[in-house]
């Protein structure tokens, strides 16, 4: 058995910066209202005819991961991308990625499709891969197109405003030491609250479009995201709290063990009720939403590679790793840097 280590992370946001300001001109918000309720200034949107993709921005991410890791393209095994946003309904941006990175190995790839918490399942698949010794090099992308698909009108805001795009990427070595890398990772489901944040069109279970929106009923609101943003709250706070704590008690660490905890990047407010409710200082804690706002699959690379740069993270920190989200889905990855 081996285990798993991150060697190496980046990220890819968009250069376009949406402010709560711009929003306010094409709907009725306004800064205030929107850093009140989510901690949000502004979030970074793709320009359309840029050439942004999901797997562009994924593509871009991981040839910085993967120079830092100081290792080649032919030396990846296998790929993991999570994403909610997809190019193409098929095929997923696994194998785009793959084309895309001009490798020539035909490696595997999969795709992940678990929303807020998908690069932490994303990260558990590609450690159980690892630990095995099937593979020795494995990338895993987190990245998202959101700005393209949400309501910009005020009937939307509850949503539209939370969202931003970007990329985040990891490669995950092979770890010999025992002590050192991923220790545990923990995944979690509750379907029953399905509907509760959710896109219901476009989809098989629906109907199919071929040009989304376009030919819709301007009136149906299910080609949108749906979240019901107090029920979605209350459960993320309950289960940030268990998952965390599972993670801990499977490794024997308590919480003043935790060097730095990133937590998906869906909103301020869960993340400081987290913060305050473990005792963390803010030193301990990283958040970016303020920046980017929600970037689902990609928050959490993002945010882990920003710590990294910034020095916030060092060999041998205990670094904590937890998601909730769309499904419900929710998950936690413990790991000595």
């Amino acid at each position: 058995m081996y285990h798993s280590k991150i060697s190496g992370l980046g990220y890819y946001v968009p250069e376009n910066v949406v402010t709560n300001n711009d929003l306010s001109k094409i709907m009725e918000t306004n800064d205030e209202w929107i850093q009140e309720r989510t901690g949000i200034k502004e979030r970074r949107h793709v320009i359309k005819g840029d050439g942004d993709t999901t797997t562009t921005m994924g593509v871009k991410a991981a040839k910085i991961a993967i120079e830092r890791a100081g290792i080649d393209k032919e030396d990846i095994d296998f790929i993991v991308f999570a994403t909610l946003s997809p190019d193409y309904y098929f095929p997923g941006p696994g194998v785009l990625v793959q084309r895309d990175l001009g490798m020539k190995r035909t490696i595997g790839a999969l795709d992940v499709r678990n929303q807020c918490s998908g690069f932490i399942y994303a990260l558990s698949v590609a450690d159980q891969f690892i630990k095995t010794g099937m593979y020795k090099n494995i990338l895993i992308i987190g990245s998202e197109l959101h700005s393209t698909g949400l309501d910009m009108t005020t009937r939307g805001r509850g949503v539209s405003v939370i969202f931003g795009d970007g990329a985040g990427a990891a490669v995950l070595t092979r770890e010999e030491d025992l002590t050192k890398g991923i220790l545990s990772t923990h995944l979690h489901s509750e379907g029953q609250h399905a509907e509760e944040l959710s896109l219901i069109a476009p989809g098989m279970g629906k109907r199919w479009v071929t040009d989304i929106i376009a030919d819709a009923d301007p009136n149906d609101e299910s080609y949108f995201p749906y979240m019901n943003g107090q029920f979605v709250f209350k459960n993320a706070v309950v289960r940030f709290s268990e998952v965390i704590n599972e993670g801990l008690k499977a490794n024997n660490l308590d919480v003043s063990d935790i060097d730095m905890l990133i937590p998906h990047q869906a909103n301020l407010r869960i993340a400081q009720f987290i913060q305050q409710k473990f005792g963390l200082t803010d030193d301990q804690v990283y958040n970016n939403i303020m920046k980017y706002g929600n970037t689902t699959a990609a928050s959490i690379p993002i945010a882990l590679t920003e710590a990294w740069e910034l020095g916030k993270i060092k060999s041998g920190d205990t670094v904590v790793l937890a998601a909730f989200g769309s499904g419900f889905t929710w998950g936690s990855a413990i790991i000595k840097w």
